[in-house]
């Protein structure tokens, strides 16, 4: 079994309501466990700032999937969450987005997957999730909670337990 960690995000419709059923979606075979699922956080936008706050969310999961195999399952759930991402702008509104940002230590760069992702460990939005489930987990070599304070994290606020 490999442990996995994956963001969580959108900012169109009810994204908390996708992140639930994004969870129950990727875990329904039994080939996916959640080992950990953080707070919600509402989240100022990235890439593009003239579009609405995003929430975001961080899972850890444990699974007998291979990393391809994980992407193809999240990329599944998005489709059916109504992510298109053929059309998308990129860093746009969307409903959900899953991104698969480490799979055990694997480092692999292929056409479909970076791991981990290339950008975790500058981006508040993915750090403040991870480090309230694995503070400690190293990326690269670097504590999740180390890398958060190197960034800049104004702007994201927990949002309360629904």
């Amino acid at each position: 079994m490999a442990e996995a960690l994956v963001g969580l995000g959108g900012n169109v419709g009810d994204v908390r309501a996708a992140f639930d059923r994004a969870v129950a979606m990727l875990c329904r075979e039994g080939d996916i466990r959640l080992l950990a699922r953080s707070s919600d956080y509402r989240t100022p936008p990235w890439g593009v700032a003239d579009q609405p706050p995003f929430i975001n969310a961080c899972l850890q999961l444990e699974t007998g999937l291979a990393a391809d195999a994980l992407l193809a399952r999240a990329q599944t759930v998005e489709r059916a969450l109504g992510r298109e991402r053929g059309n998308a702008r990129r860093w746009g509104p969307r409903p959900i987005d899953i991104d698969l940002l480490t799979y055990d230590d694997l480092t692999l760069q292929t056409a479909e997957l970076t791991l981990p992702h290339p950008r975790l460990l500058t981006r508040a939005f993915v750090l403040v999730p991870l480090a309230e489930i694995v503070p400690e987990r190293r990326v690269c070599g670097v504590r999740i909670r180390d890398a958060l304070a190197q960034v800049d994290a104004s702007g994201i606020e927990r949002l309360p337990p629904r």
